[in-house]
This record gives C-alpha cells, structure tokens and sequence, in this order.
C-alpha cells in the first residue's frame, strides 16, 4: 500500500535526541491513568483542588500583557477563524473592532532559555495548557461510579517493548513552525513531570533516526491562530499545578506566546473525516460486503452497501473496536486500543437484505457445548464422521444429537451445511424451549399502557387532547408478526395528578370506567379484566374514552405530580397480567406531590466543576433504583416522553427509563403548534418499533479473553447477564473485553451474542450473532484494523480516559519511523481519531459550562449511552451539507462540508444534522430565488426563524430539499426539529456551537490547536 502523509518544515529550534526504541513504561507511578465509568455507585466527577490557578481575566478585558503581535487580533475581518482564505472565495467574516496600533511592542524570538520565565500561571500558553490537561485529566463516571482504589487498579502503564513494524499506511501531519511550548513547570501528576527519557536509538537493536520517506507528500504547513483565553472546564479531578484549559476560548485573554509572527496550519492539510467518509463510499458504496472472512474491517457506517451474510455476524449488528486483538495481554497494554464490541442485536435490516431465519428443533430446543454452553454456530468443527464436534469457544469435544447427525465431505464439513443457517449464517434465530420461560410457561403476548398525566398544565397546553387524538390513529400501527393480519399487543389506559385514575374499557361496556387509586403511598391495581385489551375488539370503547379524557379534566385546578407511584402502578399490571410490556409516559413537572419519589428542585450552578458537580448525575432519592430493578425483573419498560419549562431532574426521573432499555424524549418549552410535529412524529416511530421484551443477553468469547464491562440502558444483577426489560433496533450495548490468556493466532478471537426474548407475538426467541477476529503479536495489524467510529462510540459511552490513546498509539510508529519534530505520524485507519476525540471533550457530554442546564446534560449522558455507532457518528461529527448546490436532476446529494464556519459562505444556505437537532443556515446573501423556492418569501428579510418546518411549495428545489430531510431523518432514531438560522443574527450563537473543528465559544479547542497539542504531548515525551 502506498504511503500518504503530510510533511512541512520543523516546528522546533531545538535539536532533537535520537529517537529509536522507547523504554518501558513511561511516567511516575503517580502518573498512572485513573478509568472510570457511567453506571457506578459512586464516583467521583470532577474536582479543582485547592491551589489550582485559574483564569482571573474578566470575559472580554483586555489582555494582561500588551496587544498581542501585529497581525494577530481576533477579530479581524481576514482571520476570524482557523485556516487560510483563498483568493477568489473568500468566506465572510463578520465584522469586528479596527485591528490594534501596529506599533505594540516587540517580542523577542521564542529560545530555550525563556521557558523557566513560564511557570504555570495564567500566563502558561495555550496549548501548554491543553497539554498540562491531557496529562492530568481522568474522566471518571457520569452517574453512579466505582471507588477510588477500583478505578486506578484498572489503569494500564504504558510499555513498550520490543520494537513493532509501522503499518503499510499512515498519516502523516506537518505541524506549525515556531510553535513549541516549554515543559510546564512543577506539573506534579502530569506526564510532562517524569525526567526526559535519555535516547535508547540502540536498545532494540533498531537503528538511530532513520531518513524521511522521500515518497511523502510535501505540503506547506501553517501555525495555529492567535486564540481567545483559554477558560477552565472540568472533565475530571485537576491535579495540583494543572491549568486545565483548552487553547481558545474567550476574548480578550492572551492570544499566545510572544514570539514572532507565525503563519496558520492549512486545515486541509490535515485529515479530513469528510474525505474518509467520501473515500470509503466511493471504493465500497453500492457494493456487497460478503462477511464470509475472519476479521475483514466492514465499510463504514456512512457507506451505503448490501451485506450478505456468509458466517459472520452483519456490522449492522456488531463492530469492534479494531478486527483483530493483540495476541496477549501485555501486547494490549501496550497497543492502548480498547478492546470492545458494540452490539445492536435488533438493528433494522433494510428490505434488500435477508432477514434472519428462524430455527425450530421443536422439543429439542438449540444445540449447545456441554461445557460452555455456548449455541451451534459456523465456528464448531465436526469430527469422527460427523457423530461428534469441537466446541470453537471452549474446546470441548460433544456428542451430535442423533436427530441432528449428518455425513461429512471430502473437506470434512456436513453435507447440510448450506441448508441449516446455524452452520452457515453469523445470525440467526431460534425458537426456545419452555425451559427458557419464566416458570416454564409460555410468555403471553406484551401489552403497552399508556398513562398521561393530566396535571393543570397540561390540559391547558391543549397536549392532553393532542395525545388522545394521536392515540385513535396510532392504535391501528401496533407492531405484529409479518405473518399475522392484526397486532396481539394489548393496550391499557391510565391519567394521573395527585391521584391514580385506571380505566376499564372492556370491549362489553358501553361506556369506559374510571377508578381512582388515591392511596399512591401503597399502589395496587384496582381492576384486572378489562385493563388490559384488544384494541381490535375494544376499539369503540377506546375511542370514546380518547375523546373523553380532555374532557373530563378540563375544570382541574391540580397543578402537583406524582412520578414513581405512575411508573409502580403499570409495572404491577402488567405484573398481574403475566406479560412483559412498556409503559408510555407522558409528564412535564418536577414531581413534588407527597408520595414516593418526590423530588425537590436541586440544580445549583455552583456545582459545576467540583467535586459535587457528579451528585447533580445520580438520583437523588434511591427509591428509583430500587423501581427500576422491579421493573426489569417483571419484564416492564418504561419510554418516558417529558414536557418541561423549568428544572425536572432527568437523572432521577429518567434512570428507570435507562435501566429498563426504554427511551427518553425531551421537549423543553413545548408549544403546540411549534413541537406537535416532532413530538408526534416520535410517538409513532415508538410504538410502531419491533422490540423484543423481557431480554436477557449472553456474550461467550473463546478462550484467552472475555467481557469485562458492559454500557448502555441495561440492567446488570451480576457480572455476565445484561437485563433489558425491552430492547429496540436503536439500542446498542457496548462491551469491553480483556485479555485473561494468551490469544491463538491461527484460531483468532470468537465471539457470540445470545439475546433470549420474547417477540411481539408472545414467542421466546433466542437471537444469537456470532463474530470471529483475527489475533496478531504485531501491533501493526492491530491498528490497521481499528475501526473510529466505533473507538467513539466506545470512549463517549465509557468514560475512560479519552486522550490517552492517541498518545502511545503512536509511540509504535514513532519509535521505528524517522522520528521528525515537524511530523504527527498517525495509523491510516485511525487518522481521523483526533478531530472525534475533541468533538467528544467539548461535548456537554462531559463538559460543564453554565449555559447548558443540568437537564439538558442528562438527558444528552442518558441518550449516548444507548446509542449505536451510526448514531454516535453523526452526534459528535454533524453533517454539514451545501443546500445551494443541489443537484435539481439526478437523485445525488450534494456532498458534505467539514464542520467549520471556514466552509459557510455569504451567498449559501447549508443544512446541519446531528441527529437530535436539525439547522438550515442561511447567509445574507442567498440568492432570491433560492429563498423564493424554499419558503415562497420575496427576499432574505421576509423569512421568519418562527417556523419549525419549511412549506410544501411545488417546485423542484422545494421537493428536492424535502426529499433530503427526510431521508437523513428516516435514518435516525429522533425526530429533528429544524430551526432556521439567519447569518449575523442571535440564534446563530446555537448553530456555531456544532461546527466542531472551530473554537467553542464556551472554551474549547479548534481540531488545528489540538492536534498541534497532541503532537506536543508526544515530543516532549520522547525527548
């Protein structure tokens, strides 16, 4: 394979050691990485400690130290923001104050001498700072968390041993002359605090600095800009001496170092995750990817192509962190990949794909190993004629039961093989047995109840009436079995204030019911038959009862709200219904009425980066644990859809929606005639989902390795069964593993997935997907077969410390490479890590910031943590597409843009997706005509940022952009609002926060700055 990379001019002044092999372990042990995760009692989140300097310059003061050097204001209508202008297209900036008198005083060149004039103060550069943070920062847990000593025994100290082989490709980035920071002084905990490492070019046997490749690439770099001042955000404990800051993040703070004038890094001509994207659907879009090989690395979740099973499971369903796992655990530690599996064992197959076949064995029920008890899948190996197997996982030799006995071929594999999909499918079916039933009884049929709260606020919003109108359609949509004409599902019916109403609407009843639960203290379910129905059959009662509901609460003055009482109530009928099932919440207030789970308004703002800020993150009452417990062992998922205009505490209220496998949808501020749409549009992709209830997943591993930690919206009563009371296509769990022997090369990395459940026709089922990868002892084939996206997934819903691998990942290459000061060198399938990882440190995921409120963080934490890989993708790297150049003939969309204001231009209008939010960007100067097709409006004045949705107008370009939205919609699990943005006006300040290669305005790194920092990192650790 060829080599592509960027080479520029040396950033240093100073010569660097020769650099070969690299001694192991690296950093005082003080140093050692501190892991955490969501999903723990308790942890710590994120604590200043005292003595730790901050940023004492006033949001938009002028800089402490003089005008920065000429040429580097921030606001200057030709340098607003990171990357060059080309002549010819130039972006708009916006206009700003007239640049400082060119006659500031003069800084002398930046030497070797000046650095002990850096203690770290304020003063400290930027992008020292950022260094000082990557070294001393842990991410621990988001919600309940592990112990101290728990956290730092899992931590891996770095070692490099012998030396490794580059891979065929990698990246290469020029970095900015002119831009080294000193070793910070004094950083006691961080890495930068360990004595500089003398050079080892030897030790291994590898030779000194070898030569550049002359087949690289040469492109001019450029430094980065002059930043705002850097501002303290948390993402976890500071240590002592650490200024925990990104380069950039408000005016009027120093901009940098003095130091000559410094041309700005190219921002293309570093990678691109646009280009990757683009790479990969032009080489294996449109085609099929047959999974008949052990540790083939898949397309990437943005490539469209038909899959076709061949033995190993689809990654619609699984992909790894990297398709082929270091060889034992020592290899692991120092590959500093994570190991992990993220498995969406329900995704949706698209109709040009088989669906999964169904294997009955009638009483038999599944084959499996004696000892392991792992299912018969592709990986066992037939001996003695065909009479006996070898378990792939375990190695145990078992009997073929005789219904199940067929001959070999001249090859040895059964001559039945194509015919039976669990010889030669990765995913399959089967039909379980009574043994796999709850009292070894058939499950009986789901019901969903629908329980709404009908509190004064919400009968006088008009949402009330606005759910039971909904309800009459959507009842018909209930999901069912592609062979059945009508839905098994039952539904049931509850409103709820201060008190429990349960309604009987029995298909004999000429009018519902209405009994009243108003001992909430103690709740029991007041009817049995006639609660739970056939809306087929009931169908005349239910309508009436819809109609009635807005009715019969519309003189109500109750205004307070129970919670957990609703969620206890549903659970216990479905309980004395003998069905799992979910519950569809509908409730908009902090629920403070006297009962169980009552809540009090808690959110304080002075929390935020320190060591308390993780109370706000867990439930403040345990009463919602202990509920949501209840509920996974009966089977009972709770989707919980709220309305708020103030404070509801998420992290209480939606942690038995989390635990459950359900969902949570937000709608802050609801307006009717705003948010219907969205909301409503939601509400159906719910209840039409397929879902499988009361499940229980089991992932086996051969030997060598296993799972160790599991994330997602699971419930975990020991350390190997993972409990969802439902799971849905969206919902993924990502698993880590660990290495508890040495890995097999020949016989790779098995994997399998068991999900018992039961199906929306009351069926126990049992989904089993099966993988295999490979194993190497070369750290190259590790990192050429890692997967970023996947990585992303991985490190958002984890926790662990985010950085920290792209640091020795590259310590293999460097090692052996022409170690340069002016080079990043970067694994090709891993060169695109960086820009996510800074997209995920300036997420609200994990950073606090004062204008984001404590709701909004939770319910963000809550979504991540069972989303898949796509998902994660497009949440942390939005799509960006150029709206003005459709293509009005052909069916292409236009292709996207790097997420940087850089990319806007005056005369366009772009479309931005994440997932959960959608803008329509538009410059001042769009063309009439664009506007006049897209919102039938004479001019760009005359467009009203009201509207939540664009008009139907019969035009091409209207029918065009139409058809786009709801194709990148009918992708992703929620319903996008648009919000339409006018350039130069206030919501624009929203819109900026999600092109991420930028600053953040609240204090957060441009990719430019932070791959220069990482790069810095690295060079001060190998001199």
């Amino acid at each position: 394979m060829s080599q592509q990379g960027y080479v520029a001019a040396p950033p240093y002044s100073q010569s660097q050691p020769g650099i070969g092999g690299f001694s192991a372990g690296f950093g005082p042990p003080n140093s050692s990485l501190h892991y955490g995760h969501y999903g723990d009692p308790n942890s710590s989140y994120s604590a200043p400690q005292p003595g730790v300097s901050k940023s004492t310059v006033p949001f938009g003061s002028s800089a402490p130290v003089g005008p920065p050097p000429p040429g580097t204001h921030q606001f200057s209508q030709t340098n607003f923001q990171n990357g060059p202008s080309t002549p010819g297209q130039q972006p708009h900036r916006f206009q700003g104050p007239p640049p400082p008198s060119s006659t500031g005083p003069s800084y002398p060149p930046y030497s070797h001498q000046s650095q002990p004039a850096y203690p770290n103060t304020v003063s400290t550069s930027p992008t020292a700072q950022l260094a000082n943070q990557l070294n001393s920062m842990q991410i621990n847990s988001y919600g309940p968390g592990t112990t101290p000593s728990s956290r730092i025994s899992s931590g891996h100290p770095a070692s490099f041993q012998g030396p490794q082989l580059p891979p065929p490709t990698q990246q290469q980035i020029a970095l900015p002359p002119g831009s080294q920071v000193p070793p910070p002084a004094n950083n006691v905990n961080g890495l930068c605090a360990q004595p500089s490492l003398p050079p080892v070019a030897r030790q291994d046997g590898i030779p000194g600095p070898v030569p550049p490749d002359p087949n690289l690439q040469q492109l001019s770099g450029q430094p980065p800009g002059p930043g705002y001042h850097p501002q303290p955000a948390n993402y976890g404990p500071q240590m002592a001496g650490s200024q925990l800051s990104y380069p950039g993040a408000f005016p009027g703070g120093l901009a940098q170092l003095p130091g000559p004038q410094q041309k700005k890094l190219d921002p293309d001509s570093i990678p691109s995750p646009i280009q990757v994207i683009e790479n990969d659907k032009a080489s294996r879009g449109g085609q099929i990817y047959a999974t008949n090989t052990r540790g083939q690395v898949p397309p990437l979740v943005t490539t469209d192509c038909v899959i076709q099973d061949q033995g190993h499971a689809s990654p619609r369903y699984i992909r790894c962190t990297t398709y082929c796992f270091p060889s034992s655990s020592d290899m692991a530690k120092q590959a500093r990949i994570p190991l992990a599996a993220v498995i969406q064992p329900f995704a949706i197959v698209p109709p040009n794909e088989t669906p999964l076949y169904v294997v009955n064995h009638g009483e038999t029920g599944p084959i499996r190993c004696n000892r392991c008890k792992a299912y018969m899948c592709p990986f066992m190996q037939f001996i003695e004629g065909g009479r006996r197997y070898q378990c792939g996982f375990c190695n145990c030799i078992n009997d073929v039961p005789p219904f199940f006995f067929q001959h070999l071929d001249h090859i040895g594999r059964r001559i039945d093989h194509y015919e039976r999909p669990e010889l030669s499918l990765g995913s399959y079916e089967y039909v379980a047995t009574l043994d796999y039933c709850r009292n070894n009884k058939p499950p009986k049929p789901p019901a969903y109840i629908f329980m709404i709260d009908v509190s004064y606020r919400n009968i006088n919003s008009g949402l009330v009436k606005l759910i039971c109108d909904e309800l009459k359609t959507l009842l018909d949509k209930l999901p069912r079995e592609e062979q059945e004409e009508s839905s098994a599902i039952r539904v049931g019916f509850v409103t709820y204030n201060k008190v429990l109403h349960f309604f009987n609407v029995k298909s004999s009843l000429a009018q519902p019911q209405m009994m009243v639960v108003s001992d909430v203290g103690e709740v029991f379910v007041p009817l049995l038959d006639g609660f739970l129905v056939n809306f087929q059959e009931s169908r005349s009662v239910v309508i009436n009862l819809l109609d009635q509901i807005p009715e019969m609460f519309a003189d109500t003055n109750e205004s307070e709200t129970i919670f957990a009482p609703v969620i206890q109530a549903g659970m216990e009928a479905l309980k004395a219904a003998e069905c799992a099932g979910k519950l569809f919440i509908f409730h908009s207030s902090l629920p403070t009425a006297e009962a169980p789970g009552k809540l009090r308004n808690r959110d304080d703002k002075k929390l935020l980066n320190t060591d308390k800020e993780k109370t706000l993150f867990q439930p403040q009452v345990n009463s919602y644990e202990a509920l949501a417990r209840d509920c996974v062992a009966n089977g009972c998922c709770v989707n919980l859809f709220l309305f708020p205009n103030q404070y509801v505490d998420v992290a209480s209220m939606g942690l038995v929606t989390m635990y459950t496998g359900g969902t949570l949808y937000k709608y802050s501020n609801f307006q009717l005639d705003a948010d219907s749409p969205q909301f409503l549009s939601d509400l159906r992709k719910d209840v039409e989902k397929k879902t499988g209830f009361d499940a229980i997943m089991r992932v086996r591993t051969s030997t060598g390795f296993r799972a160790t930690d599991f994330f997602g919206a699971i419930y975990m009563n020991n350390t190997t069964d993972v409990e969802m009371a439902a799971v849905d296509c969206d919902k993924a769990v990502t698993v880590e593993f660990k290495h508890d022997d040495k890995l097999n090369e020949d016989s790779g990395a098995l994997i399998q997935c068991a999900v018992l459940y039961t199906s929306i026709s009351g069926q126990r089922r049992l989904r089993i997907h099966n993988i295999g990868l490979n194993c190497s002892s070369q750290l190259a084939d590790v990192y050429k077969t890692c997967e970023t996206d996947a990585l992303t997934n991985f490190f958002a819903k984890s926790g662990k410390v985010i950085t920290d691998p792209l640091i020795p990942q590259r310590m293999g290459y460097i090692k052996q490479q022409a170690f340069s000061a002016s080079q990043l060198i970067l694994p090709d399938a891993m060169k695109v890590l960086p820009v996510y990882m800074n997209c995920l440190l300036k997420s609200c995921v994990l950073v606090g910031r004062p204008e984001i409120p404590t709701d909004e963080r939770s319910y963000h934490r809550q979504l991540v943590m069972s989303m898949g890989v796509a998902d994660t993708q497009l949440f942390f790297y939005p799509q960006l597409l150029p709206i003005h150049s459709l293509d009005l003939k052909g069916d292409t969309v236009p292709a996207a843009l790097r997420c940087s204001e850089e990319r806007l231009s005056e005369g366009g209008a772009f479309l931005l997706a994440n997932g959960l939010s959608m803008f329509l960007w538009l410059g001042v100067s769009t063309p009439p005509e664009l506007i006049q097709g897209l919102f039938n409006v004479p001019s760009f004045a005359h467009i009203s940022t009201e509207a939540t949705s664009l008009p139907d107008l019969d035009n091409p370009f209207s029918k065009k952009l139409k058809s786009i939205l709801e194709h990148i919609q009918s992708q992703k699990p929620y319903t996008m609002k648009l919000i339409i943005v006018k350039q130069r006006e206030q919501p624009e300040m929203l819109f900026r926060q999600f092109l991420v290669e930028d600053k953040s305005i609240y204090g957060g790194a441009s990719y430019v700055d932070f791959l220069c920092c990482v790069h810095k990192e690295i060079c001060q650790l190998l001199s």
